[in-house]
Protein backbone atom coordinates (compact mmCIF):
# COMPACT_ATOMS: atom_id res chain seq x y z
CA UNK A 1 0.00 0.00 0.00
CA UNK A 2 2.75 2.27 0.12
CA UNK A 3 4.42 2.22 -2.80
CA UNK A 4 0.64 2.90 -4.39
CA UNK A 5 0.11 5.51 -2.12
CA UNK A 6 3.59 7.14 -3.05
CA UNK A 7 2.71 7.02 -6.69
CA UNK A 8 -0.29 9.59 -5.88
CA UNK A 9 1.40 11.58 -3.79
CA UNK A 10 1.06 14.28 -6.06
CA UNK A 11 -2.01 13.20 -7.99
CA UNK A 12 -4.23 12.76 -4.72
CA UNK A 13 -6.16 15.68 -4.57
CA UNK A 14 -6.74 15.55 -8.39
CA UNK A 15 -8.09 12.30 -8.61
CA UNK A 16 -10.38 12.48 -5.37
CA UNK A 17 -11.86 15.90 -7.37
CA UNK A 18 -12.62 14.06 -10.54
CA UNK A 19 -14.14 11.10 -8.67
CA UNK A 20 -16.90 13.28 -6.61
CA UNK A 21 -17.29 16.20 -9.16
CA UNK A 22 -20.42 14.53 -10.77
CA UNK A 23 -22.16 15.35 -7.04
CA UNK A 24 -21.55 19.20 -8.13
CA UNK A 25 -19.15 19.77 -4.72
CA UNK A 26 -15.52 19.86 -4.04
CA UNK A 27 -13.62 16.95 -1.95
CA UNK A 28 -13.23 19.80 0.93
CA UNK A 29 -17.33 19.96 1.71
CA UNK A 30 -17.42 16.14 2.78
CA UNK A 31 -14.26 16.33 4.33
CA UNK A 32 -15.35 19.56 6.58
CA UNK A 33 -18.47 17.54 7.27
CA UNK A 34 -16.45 14.50 8.67
CA UNK A 35 -14.89 16.91 10.73
CA UNK A 36 -17.68 18.38 12.05
CA UNK A 37 -18.91 15.19 12.95
CA UNK A 38 -15.73 13.88 14.64
CA UNK A 39 -15.47 16.72 16.97
CA UNK A 40 -19.36 16.27 18.08
CA UNK A 41 -18.11 12.82 18.92
CA UNK A 42 -14.82 13.78 20.69
CA UNK A 43 -17.08 16.68 23.00
CA UNK A 44 -19.68 14.12 23.44
CA UNK A 45 -17.39 10.79 24.77
CA UNK A 46 -14.48 12.81 25.90
CA UNK A 47 -16.13 15.85 27.44
CA UNK A 48 -14.47 19.50 27.26
CA UNK A 49 -10.71 18.28 28.43
CA UNK A 50 -7.99 18.85 26.06
CA UNK A 51 -7.24 16.49 23.77
CA UNK A 52 -4.75 14.61 22.21
CA UNK A 53 -5.62 13.27 18.82
CA UNK A 54 -4.25 10.71 15.83
CA UNK A 55 -5.35 10.23 12.50
CA UNK A 56 -4.21 7.37 11.15
CA UNK A 57 -3.51 7.31 7.43
CA UNK A 58 -3.62 10.73 7.22
CA UNK A 59 -2.41 10.99 3.95
CA UNK A 60 -1.45 14.76 2.83
CA UNK A 61 -3.02 16.21 5.63
CA UNK A 62 -6.08 17.35 3.54
CA UNK A 63 -8.44 16.13 7.01
CA UNK A 64 -6.26 17.90 9.39
CA UNK A 65 -6.88 20.96 7.55
CA UNK A 66 -10.12 21.34 8.91
CA UNK A 67 -9.09 20.42 12.37
CA UNK A 68 -6.94 23.13 13.33
CA UNK A 69 -6.85 24.63 16.53
CA UNK A 70 -9.65 22.16 18.24
CA UNK A 71 -7.51 19.76 19.60
CA UNK A 72 -4.57 20.21 21.87
CA UNK A 73 -2.18 17.87 20.36
CA UNK A 74 -2.70 16.61 16.49
CA UNK A 75 -1.23 13.87 15.11
CA UNK A 76 -1.07 12.21 11.67
CA UNK A 77 1.12 9.22 10.68
CA UNK A 78 0.92 7.18 7.11
CA UNK A 79 3.15 4.32 5.65
CA UNK A 80 3.58 6.88 2.68
CA UNK A 81 6.84 9.10 3.38
CA UNK A 82 6.13 11.68 0.43
CA UNK A 83 2.69 11.69 1.15
CA UNK A 84 4.07 12.67 4.79
CA UNK A 85 6.13 15.43 3.20
CA UNK A 86 3.16 16.58 2.20
CA UNK A 87 1.05 16.69 5.07
CA UNK A 88 3.84 18.56 6.81
CA UNK A 89 3.51 21.68 4.34
CA UNK A 90 -0.18 21.24 4.35
CA UNK A 91 -0.61 21.90 8.38
CA UNK A 92 2.92 22.55 10.06
CA UNK A 93 1.54 23.17 13.40
CA UNK A 94 0.43 19.39 13.56
CA UNK A 95 2.61 16.80 13.82
CA UNK A 96 3.22 13.50 11.00
CA UNK A 97 5.36 10.51 10.76
CA UNK A 98 6.11 7.71 9.00
CA UNK A 99 4.69 4.78 10.02
CA UNK A 100 5.30 0.81 9.91
CA UNK A 101 2.25 -0.84 8.22
CA UNK A 102 2.27 -3.28 11.44
CA UNK A 103 2.57 -0.79 14.58
CA UNK A 104 2.46 2.68 15.41
CA UNK A 105 5.03 4.89 16.29
CA UNK A 106 3.73 5.77 19.53
CA UNK A 107 3.77 4.69 23.19
CA UNK A 108 0.70 2.09 25.00
CA UNK A 109 -2.13 4.84 25.78
CA UNK A 110 -0.71 7.76 24.17
CA UNK A 111 -3.86 9.63 22.86
CA UNK A 112 -7.55 10.36 23.32
CA UNK A 113 -8.95 10.28 20.43
CA UNK A 114 -7.51 8.24 17.52
CA UNK A 115 -9.26 8.26 14.25
CA UNK A 116 -8.80 6.71 10.67
CA UNK A 117 -10.62 8.17 7.65
CA UNK A 118 -11.65 6.08 4.77
CA UNK A 119 -8.42 4.06 5.11
CA UNK A 120 -9.53 0.80 6.05
CA UNK A 121 -10.66 -0.26 2.73
CA UNK A 122 -7.51 -0.04 1.62
CA UNK A 123 -5.93 -2.33 3.85
CA UNK A 124 -5.93 -5.84 3.73
CA UNK A 125 -8.68 -7.95 4.53
CA UNK A 126 -6.10 -9.76 7.09
CA UNK A 127 -4.70 -6.59 8.59
CA UNK A 128 -7.30 -4.82 9.45
CA UNK A 129 -8.10 -6.48 12.76
CA UNK A 130 -4.14 -6.22 13.73
CA UNK A 131 -4.52 -2.25 12.52
CA UNK A 132 -7.51 -1.64 14.62
CA UNK A 133 -5.45 -3.70 17.45
CA UNK A 134 -2.90 -1.06 16.87
CA UNK A 135 -5.61 1.75 17.48
CA UNK A 136 -6.90 0.86 20.55
CA UNK A 137 -3.60 0.00 21.88
CA UNK A 138 -1.82 3.69 21.34
CA UNK A 139 -5.92 5.19 22.75
CA UNK A 140 -5.83 5.94 26.55
CA UNK A 141 -8.38 4.34 29.19
CA UNK A 142 -11.45 5.43 28.10
CA UNK A 143 -10.08 7.10 24.96
CA UNK A 144 -12.38 6.91 21.85
CA UNK A 145 -11.07 5.14 18.49
CA UNK A 146 -13.09 6.51 15.58
CA UNK A 147 -13.46 4.83 12.20
CA UNK A 148 -14.90 6.97 9.02
CA UNK A 149 -15.71 4.13 5.77
CA UNK A 150 -17.93 4.49 2.76
CA UNK A 151 -20.66 2.66 2.87
CA UNK A 152 -20.92 0.24 0.43
CA UNK A 153 -24.77 0.00 0.01
CA UNK A 154 -25.41 3.49 -1.57
CA UNK A 155 -24.77 3.54 -5.06
CA UNK A 156 -23.31 7.06 -5.74
CA UNK A 157 -20.48 6.13 -3.45
CA UNK A 158 -19.67 2.66 -5.56
CA UNK A 159 -19.97 5.03 -8.50
CA UNK A 160 -16.91 7.34 -6.93
CA UNK A 161 -14.54 4.31 -5.85
CA UNK A 162 -15.34 2.99 -9.76
CA UNK A 163 -14.34 6.76 -10.68
CA UNK A 164 -10.94 7.00 -8.43
CA UNK A 165 -8.01 5.54 -9.93
CA UNK A 166 -6.55 5.00 -6.42
CA UNK A 167 -9.67 3.01 -5.26
CA UNK A 168 -9.17 0.26 -8.08
CA UNK A 169 -9.52 -3.13 -6.59
CA UNK A 170 -10.47 -2.20 -2.98
CA UNK A 171 -13.50 -3.97 -0.92
CA UNK A 172 -15.92 -1.56 0.70
CA UNK A 173 -16.56 -2.88 4.26
CA UNK A 174 -20.35 -2.99 5.59
CA UNK A 175 -20.56 -1.10 8.78
CA UNK A 176 -21.61 -3.77 10.85
CA UNK A 177 -18.24 -5.44 9.91
CA UNK A 178 -16.56 -2.42 11.07
CA UNK A 179 -18.02 -2.63 14.34
CA UNK A 180 -17.40 -5.97 14.75
CA UNK A 181 -13.48 -5.74 14.48
CA UNK A 182 -13.53 -2.77 17.15
CA UNK A 183 -15.29 -4.85 19.51
CA UNK A 184 -12.64 -7.56 18.90
CA UNK A 185 -9.82 -5.25 19.08
CA UNK A 186 -11.50 -4.64 22.55
CA UNK A 187 -13.41 -1.71 22.21
CA UNK A 188 -17.27 -0.81 23.26
CA UNK A 189 -19.08 0.43 20.41
CA UNK A 190 -20.34 3.47 21.80
CA UNK A 191 -21.97 5.47 18.43
CA UNK A 192 -22.46 3.84 14.47
CA UNK A 193 -24.24 6.25 11.99
CA UNK A 194 -24.55 6.78 8.55
CA UNK A 195 -23.51 10.33 7.13
CA UNK A 196 -23.10 12.10 4.18
CA UNK A 197 -26.83 11.94 2.91
CA UNK A 198 -26.66 14.84 0.34
CA UNK A 199 -23.70 16.80 -1.33
CA UNK A 200 -25.27 19.73 0.10
CA UNK A 201 -24.73 21.78 3.54
CA UNK A 202 -26.48 23.70 5.28
CA UNK A 203 -28.19 23.58 8.84
CA UNK A 204 -31.50 22.49 7.65
CA UNK A 205 -29.56 19.29 5.78
CA UNK A 206 -27.99 18.42 8.81
CA UNK A 207 -30.82 18.32 10.67
CA UNK A 208 -32.15 16.08 8.50
CA UNK A 209 -29.03 13.63 8.44
CA UNK A 210 -28.86 13.48 12.38
CA UNK A 211 -32.62 12.20 12.13
CA UNK A 212 -31.59 9.47 9.09
CA UNK A 213 -28.31 8.27 11.32
CA UNK A 214 -29.68 4.68 11.13
CA UNK A 215 -30.57 4.84 7.60
CA UNK A 216 -27.92 2.77 5.61
CA UNK A 217 -28.32 5.22 2.95
CA UNK A 218 -25.38 7.92 3.60
CA UNK A 219 -22.54 7.81 1.49
CA UNK A 220 -20.54 7.02 4.47
CA UNK A 221 -20.41 6.03 8.00
CA UNK A 222 -18.85 6.37 11.56
CA UNK A 223 -18.33 3.96 14.39
CA UNK A 224 -16.76 4.92 17.20
CA UNK A 225 -15.76 2.94 20.01
CA UNK A 226 -14.31 3.58 23.82
CA UNK A 227 -10.79 1.85 25.25
CA UNK A 228 -11.54 -0.03 28.59
CA UNK A 229 -10.85 2.07 31.42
Amino acid sequence: MAAEFDRHSESYETAVEQAVAFAGQPHDVYLEAKARKLLELARRRLGAEPVAALDVGCGIGLFERHLGGSFAALHGVDVSEPMIARARETVPEAEFRVSDPGRLPYEDARFDLVFTVCVLHHVERGERGPLLAEMARVARPGGLVVVFEHNPWNPLTRKVVRGCEFDQGVELLPRREVMAALRAAGLEVTDAEYVLFSPWRGSLVERTERALARVPLGAQYVVAARAAA
